[in-house]
């Protein structure tokens, strides 16, 4: 016997199906012949800092400092320098005991919602969201309430997040620069949902939690002002990963930072860590937390990718595609040319070789996710691919 399930929600993992696809295409055929935008893998090299940091780690005498277990919560001086680090650049007055190292982002926000969240509870997520926030709260047991943002920009819709807020709503969750869409939500819209959180807090008799899901912070273009939560509204959680700044996604390494003005934070804290031994997510490898202490504040060169946008972008303008303009992460969302945009995706691209998501699978239909985190060698070896789609749709004669 087993978990049909979850068996059933490993198979629906659609992001990581389509780049195996792609993986054996490309074993098939060659790699050069395979355009593979379907998962944010970061492609650039971490920052020198990193490789130094790790020789130096290597070399301390005690071992068992670096690969053994550290305390559930952080290494404590790692949680000191993650705060200073945020005390300084925005202001905040953290310390140690407001910061949970997790294992990347994944593990921190599955066991932060585990711990916030009650069976029944709900838990608003704003169209499109991240494909895994709906298996984070299928295990929480809570329910996914999604509002869909405005049609014309992808920033939340504050009036429908109004009317989805109910006496059972334990939290929302801002995911900016946003996945899928790449755009960045401005300070005056987050300034207004931050007003009517407080007054349906207000009006409910407890918090409700904004939870701050931040793994492509520095990843923003055209200096655009990316807000700090924390900054708007007291009841905010921050989860961060440096999956993306650092490009350690494989390393997994990130925190919760929970505002000093949360009047339960020691309360959830402890629950975090409940439900990190619930999960298994306990003790952030310590190697990296060590590497942390020399490279905090340090990323990776993100002008590349903003290349390679505009690379993509431009080429999506010439064949005729609709898309959402992007202003960070590294992704675009492409309007599919028929409503269908899983048939589009798998049915149309593929026979160019071309590896889009649906974003179906982020809680909106009609359109498809291009990751451009690849080489901008493979970007402009797909525009006759891009060229030959765009005409079987009619968008280029």
């Amino acid at each position: 016997m087993y978990n049909k399930a979850l068996s059933e929600l490993s198979a629906g993992d659609v992001i990581m199906e389509l780049n195996a696809q792609a993986a054996a295409l490309a074993a098939e055929i060659g790699s050069e012949n395979v355009f593979n935008y379907s998962i944010g893998n970061p492609n650039l090299p971490p920052p020198p800092s990193v490789y130094e940091a790790i020789a130096s780690v290597l070399k301390e005498e005690d071992q068992t400092a670096v690969h053994g277990y550290g305390p559930n919560a952080g290494i404590r001086e790692v949680r000191e320098a993650i705060a200073g680090h945020i005390n300084s650049r925005f202001g905040q007055d953290l310390t140690y005991e407001d910061i949970f190292v997790v294992a990347g982002s994944c593990a921190g926000l599955s066991i932060l919602l585990k711990a916030l969240a009650v069976p029944g509870d709900e838990v608003i997520c704003i169209a499109p969201y991240f494909t895994e926030y709906a298996a984070f709260l299928m295990a929480a047991g809570a329910k996914l309430v999604a509002v869909d943002a405005d049609p014309q920009t992808f920033f939340p819709d504050v009036s429908a997040i109004r009317e989805a807020i109910s006496p059972r709503t334990r939290a929302v969750i801002v995911d900016s620069p946003n996945n899928p869409t790449g755009v960045i939500y401005p300070l005056e819209v987050l300034q207004d949902l931050a007003a009517m959180l407080r007054e349906k807090e207000t009006e409910y008799g407890h918090p409700i939690y904004l939870v701050s899901d931040e793994p492509y912070r520095e990843i923003v273009f055209e200096g655009e002002d990316l807000p700090y939560l924390m900054d708007l509204y007291d009841d905010t959680i921050v989860s961060y990963s440096y999956s993306k700044s650092l490009s350690l996604a494989g390393q997994r390494i990130g925190y919760l930072a929970f505002s000093s003005r949360i009047a339960e934070r020691k309360e959830i804290i402890r629950a975090v860590a409940g439900a990190g031994r619930i999960y298994g997510h306990t003790c952030a490898p310590t190697l990296f937390q060590r590497v942390l202490l020399h490279c905090i504040g340090d990323t990776t060169d993100v002008s590349l990718y903003r290349q390679n946008r505009d690379l993509l972008v431009g080429q999506l303008e010439q064949c005729g595609f609709s898309f959402v303009p992007p202003h960070g992460a590294f992704y675009v969302m492409v309007k599919s040319p028929i409503p269908d945009a899983v048939a589009f995706a798998r049915d149309a691209a593929q026979r160019h070789h071309l590896f889009f998501v649906p974003t179906d699978a982020f809680g909106t239909k009609g359109y498809v996710r291009l990751s451009y985190c690849v080489s901008p060698e493979m970007i402009r070896r797909s525009f006759p691919a891009l060229e030959q789609l765009a005409k079987d749709y009619g968008l280029l004669q």
